[in-house]
């Protein structure tokens, strides 16, 4: 299989990174499914339509770059996928496989994204790589290319600050117009039109507005409930732009703060600065989340506090590290987390406050310009 051109930077050196990887196992190749991580490697942007529709694949192994896709897509695989072979399916995978699956011939072991692929397309590819009698080993690899994609390149790290800085623009709009009446369908509908207006891409995923005591819910769906005065609003919601996401939590009260917002918001507030100062490269993810968990528990609400601290943000929403109570991982420079601690009380509300920050040797560097918070 010969490329029409080589790959270009930066998906070059993700390709290479991959292959080292792949080599550490005695893997030949892999095939590549999850659609963030088609796009890391080769700037094939197409997502799945739906959960049992793919806008196509990657093999990768060495000296063997493919994009597999249909005609639907088949602009976008010459114009986006730089240096891939473009395999277009035109009569349907099986009956067009014979054009690639004589170039798997040297593989002795191919791997597959355990986490994204589904049983029923395991079982089609399975039975394709064994095209011709090749009787290939096809076994799975978990968070494989996720683990490489934690750690970001200086590239990305641009991108998600415009994304954020657009995020953080639109909240600054959105809470200039906010006043009792209005409904978290109204304001969240908002939020998605601001974004666009702003340059953004679209949503990073469906927004959080939630008041009063929906506030309690940490993933609560706006609705129709009407935002009044003598509460906490909660929000949470982010942009993309140019495939990149950010991730924005912040908790506003309408009308005069009560003494319990006061308290609470002020705990909150307190733990993420405490864990924005202490989070650095080399400290484990428990250690990460019990540096604002600890604030939370001293405080007398350690079981409100009802989520994670944070997690990885890039080209999805949720990614690889997660700084968790329930598995110590590193973390490394590049990494870019969420810093958003919680409490949340049933019946009244909830507060949640969430930076973004990039790990770094000695520190993690906050990326929010936005520093609306109260300083009860």
């Amino acid at each position: 299989m010969i490329k029409k051109q080589p790959i270009p930077k930066p998906y070059l050196d993700r390709v290479l990174c991959l292959l080292k990887e792949l080599k550490k196992r005695s893997l030949s190749g892999i095939l590549v499914s999850q659609p963030e991580n088609r796009r890391y490697l080769s700037g094939f942007k197409p997502s799945d339509p739906q959960l049992n529709e793919s806008s196509g694949f990657l093999i990768i192994g060495k000296g063997l770059a493919i994009l597999g896709t249909d005609p639907r897509f088949e602009e976008e695989a010459q114009k986006q996928a730089k240096g891939y072979y473009p395999f277009i399916y035109r009569k349907g995978l099986e009956a067009s496989w014979p054009e690639v699956g004589i170039s798997l011939k040297t593989m002795k072991k191919w791997a597959f994204e355990a986490d994204s692929l589904s049983f029923h397309t395991f079982l089609r590819f399975k039975k394709l790589i064994r095209f011709q009698g090749n009787s290939i080993p096809f076994l799975p690899t978990y968070q494989l290319i996720e683990e490489i994609r934690a750690q970001k390149d200086r590239s990305e790290i641009k991108t998600i600050r415009r994304s954020l800085f657009i995020t953080e623009g639109v909240f600054q709009e959105v809470i200039k117009t906010l006043r009792p009446g209005k409904t978290e369908k109204e304001i969240a509908w908002q939020l998605k039109q601001l974004i666009h207006q702003k340059g953004g891409d679209g949503l990073a995923f469906d927004p959080i507005v939630a008041s009063g005591p929906n506030a309690a819910l940490p993933h609560a769906e706006p609705s129709d409930r009407e935002i009044q005065k003598g509460e906490p609003v909660l929000f949470d919601f982010g942009s993309k732009w140019k495939g990149y996401c950010s991730d924005l939590s912040r908790t506003v009260f309408l009308g005069r703060p009560t003494d319990r917002f006061k308290e609470v918001y002020s705990l909150v507030r307190k733990a993420q600065v405490q864990a924005e100062k202490g989070i650095r490269a080399g400290l484990t993810t428990t250690a990460a989340d019990a540096l604002a968990r600890s604030v939370i528990e001293k405080g007398g609400y350690g079981e409100y506090f009802k989520h994670s601290l944070g997690h990885g943000v890039g080209l999805a929403t949720h990614e690889l590290p997660s700084l968790s109570p329930s598995k110590a991982d590193l973390l490394k420079s590049g990494m870019v987390v969420t810093v958003e601690p919680g409490i949340y009380l049933p019946g009244w509300g909830g507060v949640r406050l969430e930076n973004m920050a990039v790990i770094q040797e000695k520190n993690a560097k906050v990326l929010n310009k936005d520093q609306s918070f109260y300083n009860f």
